[in-house]
Protein backbone atom coordinates (compact mmCIF):
# COMPACT_ATOMS: atom_id res chain seq x y z
CA UNK A 1 0.00 0.00 0.00
CA UNK A 2 1.43 3.41 -0.84
CA UNK A 3 1.30 6.39 1.74
CA UNK A 4 -1.47 8.79 1.61
CA UNK A 5 -1.59 12.08 -0.61
CA UNK A 6 -3.62 15.16 0.16
CA UNK A 7 -5.32 15.22 -3.19
CA UNK A 8 -6.65 18.36 -2.41
CA UNK A 9 -3.62 19.69 -2.50
CA UNK A 10 -1.33 20.79 -5.05
CA UNK A 11 2.90 20.11 -5.42
CA UNK A 12 3.61 23.52 -4.40
CA UNK A 13 1.55 23.43 -0.89
CA UNK A 14 2.71 20.02 -0.43
CA UNK A 15 6.43 20.86 -1.06
CA UNK A 16 6.13 24.25 0.90
CA UNK A 17 7.96 25.86 -2.79
CA UNK A 18 6.27 28.15 -5.07
CA UNK A 19 8.64 27.81 -8.53
CA UNK A 20 8.62 31.53 -10.30
CA UNK A 21 6.76 32.39 -12.78
CA UNK A 22 8.68 30.82 -16.06
CA UNK A 23 9.82 34.14 -18.18
CA UNK A 24 10.75 34.68 -21.56
CA UNK A 25 10.38 32.88 -24.18
CA UNK A 26 9.58 29.24 -22.62
CA UNK A 27 8.80 25.95 -23.96
CA UNK A 28 5.65 24.37 -23.74
CA UNK A 29 7.19 21.65 -21.52
CA UNK A 30 8.21 24.12 -19.25
CA UNK A 31 5.14 26.13 -18.65
CA UNK A 32 2.97 22.90 -18.68
CA UNK A 33 5.49 21.32 -15.59
CA UNK A 34 5.17 24.92 -13.78
CA UNK A 35 1.15 24.72 -14.48
CA UNK A 36 0.46 20.94 -13.21
CA UNK A 37 2.63 22.24 -9.69
CA UNK A 38 -0.35 24.21 -9.15
CA UNK A 39 -3.28 21.80 -10.17
CA UNK A 40 -4.65 19.47 -6.99
CA UNK A 41 -2.98 16.02 -6.81
CA UNK A 42 -6.57 14.76 -6.86
CA UNK A 43 -6.98 16.49 -10.63
CA UNK A 44 -3.94 14.87 -12.36
CA UNK A 45 -5.08 13.36 -15.09
CA UNK A 46 -2.77 10.11 -16.71
CA UNK A 47 -0.83 12.47 -18.90
CA UNK A 48 -0.23 14.70 -15.89
CA UNK A 49 0.88 12.00 -14.03
CA UNK A 50 3.18 11.11 -17.19
CA UNK A 51 5.16 14.35 -17.85
CA UNK A 52 5.54 14.98 -13.76
CA UNK A 53 7.50 11.66 -13.35
CA UNK A 54 9.21 12.00 -16.60
CA UNK A 55 10.65 15.15 -15.43
CA UNK A 56 11.31 13.98 -12.12
CA UNK A 57 8.97 16.58 -10.38
CA UNK A 58 7.17 15.96 -7.05
CA UNK A 59 8.42 12.11 -7.25
CA UNK A 60 7.44 11.91 -3.56
CA UNK A 61 3.93 13.17 -4.42
CA UNK A 62 3.33 11.50 -7.58
CA UNK A 63 4.62 8.63 -7.99
CA UNK A 64 2.20 6.91 -5.16
CA UNK A 65 -0.66 8.17 -7.12
CA UNK A 66 0.83 7.23 -10.48
CA UNK A 67 1.06 3.54 -8.80
CA UNK A 68 -2.49 3.76 -7.61
CA UNK A 69 -3.72 4.31 -11.25
CA UNK A 70 -1.01 1.21 -12.37
CA UNK A 71 -2.41 -1.02 -9.86
CA UNK A 72 -6.36 -0.31 -11.80
CA UNK A 73 -4.92 -0.36 -15.25
CA UNK A 74 -1.39 -1.25 -15.33
CA UNK A 75 -1.30 0.04 -19.15
CA UNK A 76 -2.83 2.83 -18.72
CA UNK A 77 -2.54 5.87 -21.10
CA UNK A 78 -1.32 9.28 -21.31
CA UNK A 79 -1.17 11.21 -24.78
CA UNK A 80 1.46 9.26 -26.20
CA UNK A 81 0.73 5.16 -26.52
CA UNK A 82 -0.70 2.58 -24.34
CA UNK A 83 1.72 1.91 -21.06
CA UNK A 84 2.86 5.23 -21.36
CA UNK A 85 3.01 5.92 -17.68
CA UNK A 86 4.16 2.54 -17.04
CA UNK A 87 7.49 2.98 -18.70
CA UNK A 88 7.80 6.69 -17.23
CA UNK A 89 7.62 4.97 -13.67
CA UNK A 90 9.80 1.94 -14.44
CA UNK A 91 12.63 4.46 -16.31
CA UNK A 92 13.44 6.61 -12.85
CA UNK A 93 16.40 6.49 -11.74
CA UNK A 94 17.69 3.47 -9.14
CA UNK A 95 17.94 6.65 -6.61
CA UNK A 96 14.41 7.27 -6.32
CA UNK A 97 13.45 3.37 -5.92
CA UNK A 98 16.50 2.81 -3.09
CA UNK A 99 14.60 5.72 -1.65
CA UNK A 100 11.24 4.83 -2.00
CA UNK A 101 11.75 0.94 -0.84
CA UNK A 102 7.91 0.31 -0.38
CA UNK A 103 7.10 1.96 -3.61
CA UNK A 104 9.29 -0.37 -5.65
CA UNK A 105 7.92 -3.02 -3.64
CA UNK A 106 4.42 -2.16 -4.95
CA UNK A 107 5.61 -1.87 -8.52
CA UNK A 108 7.75 -5.04 -8.19
CA UNK A 109 3.88 -6.78 -7.32
CA UNK A 110 2.20 -4.70 -10.50
CA UNK A 111 4.74 -6.48 -13.26
CA UNK A 112 4.06 -9.77 -11.47
CA UNK A 113 0.81 -9.64 -12.71
CA UNK A 114 1.45 -8.45 -16.51
CA UNK A 115 2.07 -10.58 -19.89
CA UNK A 116 2.24 -9.87 -23.09
CA UNK A 117 4.27 -6.14 -22.71
CA UNK A 118 5.64 -4.64 -26.27
CA UNK A 119 9.37 -5.07 -26.87
CA UNK A 120 9.73 -1.72 -25.54
CA UNK A 121 8.43 -2.10 -22.10
CA UNK A 122 9.49 -5.51 -21.39
CA UNK A 123 12.99 -3.82 -21.88
CA UNK A 124 12.44 -1.10 -19.37
CA UNK A 125 10.35 -3.81 -17.19
CA UNK A 126 13.99 -5.79 -17.34
CA UNK A 127 15.92 -2.97 -16.33
CA UNK A 128 13.83 -2.26 -13.54
CA UNK A 129 13.64 -5.30 -12.09
CA UNK A 130 17.67 -6.04 -12.46
CA UNK A 131 17.74 -2.28 -10.21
Amino acid sequence: MTRLVNRDRSLEELERDRWPAPSGNVTRLVATVHALRRKPIGELTVEDLRLLVRQDVGLADVLPVALEVLRDDPMAEGDMYEGDLLAAVLTRSPEVWSGSPELGRELRLILSELSDLTPFLKQDVERFLAL
